[in-house]
């Protein structure tokens, strides 16, 4: 079962540039506290769902130009919002929920940590303050950051397709790829990350297979307001569809 609903998804999602990678509720429970527990059992089959580079081209710039009188929010939420709820579609005789990354609950606590999520799945390793040994930073906060294998941080984590009915008590849990396995490396991109995120050094941390084109690059640097003009949307369009 588990293999027949990851090849529906694989066959609905990577033509639009996303990765899916399963695991078990129960392992992403394990090691947080009770506040951020996913409400499922623990053999329950979840997958985390991430959007490669590639997904600018093949799923927001089709998206965008064939739903441009629809979009009222960021264009990139929507997006993904739109490729994951079709799955739904996929699996008419199947409960499946969906939660976004974006997503807080009254608390204002996110629905689910992603990262956490990314490193059981074993998508991406996410590097923590207690991966490095010495410690050079004293009483500053220092927040950890995931690096995939294939695209460093040239990725986003979108969401989490969960299927409270598809028991897995047998899935095996892979481990993500540590690959940035030197403690001089991990200083030095959680420097990176938490002190000149803007400058994307980070990113580039291991050498990558791909990374966000110049397009996509300027895309995500631009304040989400003025994002509509670099797709060609403007405010007033969307404005006009209300009045």
């Amino acid at each position: 079962m588990e293999r027949r609903v990851a090849e529906g998804l694989r066959d609905a999602l990577s033509p639009f540039g996303f990765e899916m990678h399963a695991f078990k509720v129960g392992w992403y429970n394990a090691i947080l506290q009770p506040a951020f527990h996913l409400p499922y059992s623990d053999d329950t089959l979840a997958f985390v769902v991430l959007s490669t580079p590639s997904m600018f081209d093949k799923a927001l710039k089709p998206f965008v130009n064939k739903e441009r009188l629809k979009i009222i929010r960021d264009p990139v939420d929507q997006c993904v919002s739109h490729h994951l709820l079709r799955v739904k579609e996929k699996f008419p005789d199947q409960r499946m929920d969906v939660i976004f990354d974006y997503e807080i609950l009254p608390s204002r606590k996110p629905k689910f940590l992603a990262q956490t999520a990314a490193h059981v799945a074993g998508a991406a390793y996410y590097y923590q303050r207690k991966d490095v040994k010495l410690d050079p930073w004293g009483k500053k906060k220092i927040y950890g950051v995931c690096i995939h294998p294939k695209y460093g941080g040239w990725f986003a984590i979108r969401g989490l397709l969960l299927f409270p009915d598809i028991q897995v008590p047998f899935l095996e849990q892979s481990a993500p790829v540590d690959c940035v396995s030197t403690e001089e490396k991990r200083i030095e991109l959680l420097e990176q990350f938490n002190f000149h995120w803007q400058d994307g050094h980070y990113r580039d941390i291991i050498e990558v297979k791909e990374r966000y084109s110049e397009e996509q690059k300027a895309y995500f640097a631009t304040p989400p307001v003025e994002r509509f003009k670099l797709l060609g949307l403007t405010q007033e369009t969307q404005k006009s569809m209300f009045h």
